[in-house]
Parts: structure tokens; sequence; C-alpha cells
């Protein structure tokens, strides 16, 4: 028998990363964790957001996300190998499912 894990994001908790853009953890392993991240309309992450130690897996879920250079709109994927960086933003606000294989 699997043993699955569920979690609605709306039950997660909420915490404010910067102004405008949350985090919602899903699911957090050994290493590694699961995440919705919440950006309103407008804002800007406060600095450069390195990757490490591992990469970043990103899916658009809704509205335009950029990442400081483009814009990537609902139903996109981006891969941010590990020691990347970009300033997430998005001017008409989005919602992004956040995987980090490796913490």
């Amino acid at each position: 028998m699997q043993n699955f894990e569920c979690a609605l994001a709306s039950d997660m908790p909420a915490r404010e990363l910067f102004p405008g853009i949350h985090l919602r953890t899903l699911w957090k392993g050994d290493i590694a964790s699961a995440h919705v991240l919440e950006m309103e309309p407008g804002s800007v992450w406060e600095g450069i957001d390195v990757h490490a130690p591992g990469p970043e897996e990103v899916f658009v879920v809704s509205g335009v996300f950029n990442d400081g250079i483009r814009d990537y709109p609902a139903g996109s994927f981006i891969h941010a190998p590990a020691g990347s960086s970009h300033v997430p933003q998005s001017r008409e606000g989005c919602v992004l499912f956040l995987f980090y294989p490796e913490g």
C-alpha cells in the first residue's frame, strides 16, 4: 500500500517573504520540498534569489511570472540550475508551484 501525502494549498499557512510575496509549504522531505508561491501584482523579490544548494523547478500555475529578464505565462515550466540566480517579480501577479529536489 502506498503512503501518499496530500496538502490543499489554501489550507497551508502563508508566510510573507517580502511585501506581496507569500510562500505556502505543501511538503517537506529530508532534502526535497514543494511549495506554492503567490505573487501579488507589482511584487518584486528583494535582492537576488540564488539557487543553492540545488536547482529550483518552477511551474507557472496562473498569471505571468518574470525572472527579471523575461515573462513566463501560465503553463510555463522553468528549470533553474544550482548556482543560477534571478529577481522574481510579476507585473500582473501570479501563482507558482516550486519544487526543490535538493534543498
